[in-house]
């Protein structure tokens, strides 16, 4: 819904925090929303046959990565890298302006994230094992949901925050602000066509496409609501930093 906090399009709000605390819940966030990320992925390759699905911009980039890359070690690394830049190029022409300092922002932020997921994506397929009992299963499910819900967290921390954004958040924004009226849950649904298209690219390549699931179906429902609820529950006295949603 509408807050009062919101900017109309085309005016560009002012900080009301410092540089140094922007730069902490920046820093906060990356780290809940590359986690979180991993946690769908891990879960969902861990129960077979697979059902739980992961976030959706997470299934639909790693699958269009191993479509086009490989099953390598570095797959999940280059797939957000060069996806999330492409990206950015589709939120420059929403934004019907060429802005190299967004661009930049946005590589600026998709370079430790994406070595964050092929961290954390180490880490948890060593140490979580596959599910083969009831109890095994639900956990991990429950897992699964928990990863969505740090993503929409982090979603919101670090576009209040706004210093810089992953480009998938950033469309989000534009669509939420200056297309949705500020509408999250509306704005997350529109955010999903260009992972939709990655989706289909891969499934025609590959013949199938793979962490598409309950999880997923899950996200799809409530990331954008969660991200709603943390904007107002979660460090309320946060508020939008210089959001600038074009002319």
């Amino acid at each position: 819904m509408m807050n009062d906090d919101i900017p109309t399009q085309g005016q560009v709000q002012q900080r009301t925090i410092s540089l140094a605390a922007s730069w902490a819940f920046f820093a906060f966030s990356i780290v809940i929303n590359s986690m979180g990320n991993v946690l769908t992925l891990v879960t969902s390759s861990h129960i077979h046959p697979q059902f739980l699905g992961s976030a959706y911009w997470t299934a639909a980039e790693n699958n269009l990565g191993i479509a086009v890359l490989g099953n390598k070690p570095t797959t999940l690394f280059w797939a957000f890298m060069i996806l999330g830049m492409l990206t950015s190029v589709l939120n420059a022409i929403l934004m019907h302006k060429w802005d190299w300092r967004r661009i930049g922002g946005n590589f600026i932020f998709m370079l430790p994230f994406s070595l964050f997921i092929q961290w954390f994506s180490n880490i948890f397929n060593r140490i979580m094992p596959d599910a083969t009992t009831l109890p095994m299963i639900i956990l991990y499910v429950f897992i699964n949901f928990l990863g969505v819900a740090f993503i929409g967290t982090a979603i919101s921390i670090y576009q209040r925050a706004n210093l810089v954004l992953h480009p998938a958040d950033d469309l989000f924004q534009i669509i939420r602000f200056r297309y949705c009226k500020g509408n999250a849950t509306v704005a997350m649904w529109l955010s999903y066509i260009p992972p939709t298209i990655m989706a289909i690219i891969a499934a025609v390549m590959q013949g199938g496409i793979y962490n598409f699931g309950l999880g997923t179906l899950f996200a799809l429902a409530f990331q954008g609501a969660i991200t709603g609820w943390a904007d107002k529950k979660i460090f309320p006295k946060l508020k939008h930093q210089a959001l600038d949603i074009g002319n």
